[in-house]
């Protein structure tokens, strides 16, 4: 099960790198091009900073400067990416020392837990992940179908789909290491014994009067002169 567990590593750290890019990336939303009068300016929107861009290549971000003031989906989002970036940390920590190809972690047993565990936090950081962008995304859609909305309308940035795309990663490596280790518990494992080297005595036989003795025989002699007779 070691090309599983390769897998599902690959899988898990993959999901956990998209995760951080979606979560430090400035564009969770964007302004729509149908009702924005000049569109030669643009607006991206992320979690931490907005960003104001134009035509000619200029860009200029503000952060969000106090938690007070911002929304309160904005607040929830962000609980739950950093909860995602923190569990796929160390899910891919406890991969490491769960995987049978690697010499840390203990006996095979340690191992099989470590690597239920980190299957374990894999899916939840992607299902914080798959929460987080699901809930922006709503909020988006919703003021952008809704008639009475008169403000800036905006649309899905490309955050929420490198956010989406980590977390079904991060699902998938969990749902891998998990398998293994119920496939690894299920493969009996043959057992060897060892009886120790062997030794082959030709000219030595037991002398039948004292236990541990031994007595040495010559072949030509066990023959008296009668035995041609």
């Amino acid at each position: 099960m070691s090309r599983a567990q390769i897998s599902a590593l690959v899988f898990g750290v993959g999901g956990f790198g998209a995760l951080v890019a979606a979560t430090a990336s400035n564009e969770w939303k964007v302004t729509t091009r149908a009702s924005s009068v000049i569109t030669a300016t643009w607006v991206y929107q992320g979690l931490w900073m907005n960003c104001a861009g134009n035509a000619l290549g200029s860009f200029h971000c503000r952060p969000h400067f106090t938690i007070f003031k911002v929304e309160g989906y904005i607040q929830a989002c962000r609980g739950l990416m950093i909860a995602a970036v923190s569990l796929g940390f160390f899910g891919s920590i406890f991969a490491l020392f769960g995987m049978k190809c690697t010499k840390v972690g203990g006996s095979d047993k340690a191992k099989a837990k470590i690597a239920c565990l980190a299957g374990i936090v894999f899916i939840l950081s992607g299902l914080c992940s798959m929460t987080g962008c699901s809930l922006y995304a709503n909020k988006i859609t919703t003021e952008f179908f809704d008639p009475f909305f008169v403000e800036q309308k905006y649309e899905l940035g490309a955050a929420l789909f490198i956010g989406w795309a980590g977390a079904s990663l991060c699902i998938i490596g969990g749902v891998i290491f998990c398998f293994s280790i119920s496939d690894n518990s299920k493969t009996p494992r043959m057992g060897y014994t060892y009886n120790g080297a062997t030794s082959v005595m030709s000219s030595r036989t037991k002398y039948p009067g004292r236990e541990g003795d031994f007595k040495t025989t010559n072949p030509s002699k066990q023959f008296d002169k009668n035995a041609y007779v």
